[in-house]
């Protein structure tokens, strides 16, 4: 019998396994895909191309540093040589990494003052006091809403906790900023993978993950893909000792509190504790119970480009897609989205933002491909639902629509700077929902396992656990459906580990 089998090998799976695998506990991983990793991977989608795509997640905001030394991982995260880009007509909205001189300038022609650009200074700098107060506590037991609110009332005075935590973002949006682009560019940090309307709290939670990951904030970007991070965690757990088994699909989950019975491929496992690393849903349906699942809402487009497209605006295109480019996401254009797609309609406007990895990382990208650089794009408020029955021709109209609001930016079409494969087709691969459900498991493609929950105990009962506890004992989550999971971010297994030593 195995001190611990874990369900799934991405990457939370394999930061619980490498914790206990250290700390001397026998541990086996079940990982039904030919690899390890889940959508943490780097691959080429093109034939004869020569290079390592963070193909599914692509950027890391939430790794905590504590979990890189504990485990001794050899990563190198890189800062984008520019937070975002809005294009805006002839001009736009540059926001340097360390803002300076030529954001407060981009502002006083966006906004026509300097005002906005002020009040974004005083509200973020209130939002990184937070975040290095907030992002320790993501590691330890769960404590009360009131306890954590005195926690960020110590280090920040005034209204940020009404701003985040009770009020939805979308009305702090309008009262604190006068300019729509502006509000715009705020709001999308709380829309990533969140089918929500700005003036609810679901959307809050989003915004309040992507802006406190590793006391910054920052999404970096992991040298050599996102495959990098799963290789070092990999190399942890196996080296600890833990057992990963890869093409073994999970088929049921049995327990009476004290030891459990997984079967796979007509054998079954014991374990005095089982994690699941798949989507709680999942999870459900291996425990024979009757779930729904919460569906995801983006589209992921990746491209290869010959050269980078020249802007109209002038700017250089190095410095607008270093950062993220945002794509018709102003505030109104964010919100109408959403009342259209919830409608059942695919958005007039289609919201979407844009990084090139290559330029802060090059090394994704083989020697033949000199010259070349790659682009991603994630587009918002796009229901599973709307794929339904249309998938395939749903995915095509939307990788065009795309391209052409981009094109309304370019000197030249986006078509034009695509490079070519083995057969002389154009590098350039898009994912819905449905194709992410169907390639790695994810229940409606939602990225995040479900909806995102606040990272304090709701009830009196749940102050001290870890948040990852089920109702069976020895049944606990280990993943991004964990409370305070979602993103890379390893929390979810060092949670679920814990546990575990804690009780073993």
């Amino acid at each position: 019998m195995d001190d611990v089998v874990i369900v799934g090998g991405g990457h939370n799976g394999l930061v619980a396994a490498a914790y206990l695998a250290r700390a001397g506990k026998s541990v086996k991983v079940l990982e039904k895909l030919p690899h390890v990793g889940g959508a943490a991977v780097s691959a080429s989608p093109w034939e004869g191309v020569d290079a390592r795509l963070s193909r599914f997640s692509y950027l890391v905001s939430l790794l905590p540093d504590q979990i890189v030394t504990d485990l001794g991982l050899n990563l190198t995260l890189r800062s984008r040589s520019a937070s975002s880009y809005t294009p805006n007509g002839k001009t736009g909205l540059l926001v340097e990494r360390e803002p300076g001189e030529a954001t407060a300038a981009s502002f006083g022609a966006v906004c026509g003052s300097l005002d906005d650009w002020e009040r974004w200074q005083r509200w973020y700098a209130d939002l990184e006091l937070m975040a290095a107060a907030l992002a320790p506590t993501l590691l330890e037991p769960l404590v009360s809403r009131d306890h954590l609110r005195v926690h960020v009332d110590a280090v920040v005075r005034g209204r940020l906790w009404d701003q985040i935590f009770e009020r939805p973002i979308g009305a702090t949006l309008q009262e604190l900023f006068d300019n729509n682009l502006v509000r715009g560019v705020v709001a999308t940090d709380a829309l990533i993978g969140t089918h929500s309307s700005l003036h609810s709290l679901r959307a809050n939670k989003c915004f309040l993950y992507h802006i406190i990951g590793n006391g910054t904030g920052e999404w970096k970007v992991p040298v050599g893909g996102m495959g990098a991070v799963t290789a070092e965690l990999e190399r942890a757990a196996r080296e600890a000792g833990a057992e990963i088994v890869t093409g073994a699909e999970v088929t049921s989950v049995e327990s009476d509190g004290k030891t459990a019975a997984v079967t796979c491929g007509g054998d079954t496992s014991e374990a005095r504790f089982v994690l699941s690393n798949v989507a709680p849903s999942v999870l459900g349906r291996l425990q024979g119970n009757e779930v729904h699942d919460a569906p995801g809402c983006q589209l992921k487009i990746n491209m290869l480009l010959r050269k980078l497209p020249e802007l109209k605006s002038g700017v250089d295109a190095r410095l607008a897609f270093a950062g993220t480019f945002h794509l018709d996401e102003s505030y109104d254009q964010l919100e109408t989205a959403y009342l259209e797609s919830v409608a059942g309609q695919v958005p007039s406007v289609l919201p979407g933002e844009m990084y090139c990895h290559s330029l802060t990382d090059p090394s994704i990208l083989g020697p033949s491909l000199a010259g070349h650089e790659t682009l991603t794009l994630f587009g918002l408020h796009l229901p599973a639902s709307l794929f339904e029955g249309r998938n395939e021709l749903l995915r095509d109209e939307l990788v065009d629509r795309y391209l052409d609001q981009l094109n309304a930016h370019l000197v030249e079409p986006i078509q034009d700077c695509l490079a070519t494969d083995a057969n002389g087709k154009p590098c350039i691969e898009a994912r819905t929902p449905l194709d992410l459900e169907e390639e790695l498991g994810l229940p409606g493609g939602n990225i995040f396992h479900g909806e995102l929950d606040w990272p304090f105990a709701e009830t009196d009962d749940q102050v001290g656990k870890w948040g990852v506890e089920t109702d069976v004992d020895n049944v606990l989550v280990c993943g991004a459906g964990s409370r305070r999971g979602g993103g890379v971010s390893g929390i979810g297994g060092h949670n679920a580990a814990k546990a575990v030593l804690e009780r073993i």
